[in-house]
């Protein structure tokens, strides 16, 4: 369970900020008084244009940021008061990858899941299943910095997922991607979701 009250992001205006968007105001107001409740196994979204304060919600459900005000639990934790137990509990995709050029996506993968202390026989068993689901037999063992960005979106999902998290919290994830990697993007969420898991999986899109 997800759920969120009443929550606020303010964030204040430097100099140039007040300038540029012709404003005395000092504080300028990202998301405000959002309240809402996921419930396990179902895939909701945000919908909104830009500047409607979808990615400042997420990031803030991710524990990235911290709200003015409002609560949020995740799995029955308090994600504000106790973000690093409720980060574990979260796989987190942001619009941008932030991949090691140089390594290949098996070993980005790895290297998270081990910080995440996941066996070794967890982690074939899982990245196993999460190649075959993304179609990432192919270039699994290439380096980053040759692939293409939809290979590269591939890889920030498998690295999302691969602690197997019970929130799963998507920005934009199909955002300039091929249809055909988008199409794969889409049935894994749709996999992932008839596995019977407890799983939540939040989205944002523009309108």
């Amino acid at each position: 369970m997800i759920e969120i009250t009443d929550l606020r992001k303010e964030f204040t205006l430097s100099k140039q900020q007040r300038k540029e968007l012709n404003t005395t105001d000092t504080k300028a107001v990202a998301v405000d008084g959002i309240s809402l409740t996921c419930t396990p196994g179902r895939v909701f979204s945000l919908l909104g244009p830009n500047g409607a304060g979808k990615t400042t919600t997420l990031r803030m459900m991710s524990t990235v940021f911290k709200p003015t005000s409002g609560s949020i639990k995740i799995a029955g934790i308090d994600a504000i008061a106790n973000p690093s137990e409720a980060r574990r509990k979260i796989g987190f995709l942001t619009g941008s990858t932030g991949l090691y050029a140089r390594l290949t996506p098996h070993e980005v993968i790895k290297y998270f899941a081990d910080l995440y202390g996941i066996s070794n026989e967890d982690f074939e068993e899982r990245s196993e299943r999460l190649y075959t689901l993304l179609d990432m037999h192919d270039f699994k063992g290439k380096r980053i910095g040759k692939l293409s960005t939809g290979m590269k979106q591939k890889v920030s999902i498998c690295r999302t997922m691969i602690h197997d998290p019970e929130v799963v919290i998507f920005d934009e994830p199909t955002s300039g991607l091929d249809v055909i990697t988008a199409e794969n993007i889409i049935q894994l969420i749709r996999d992932c979701k008839t596995q019977g898991k407890n799983r939540h999986f939040l989205e944002s899109h523009h309108e």
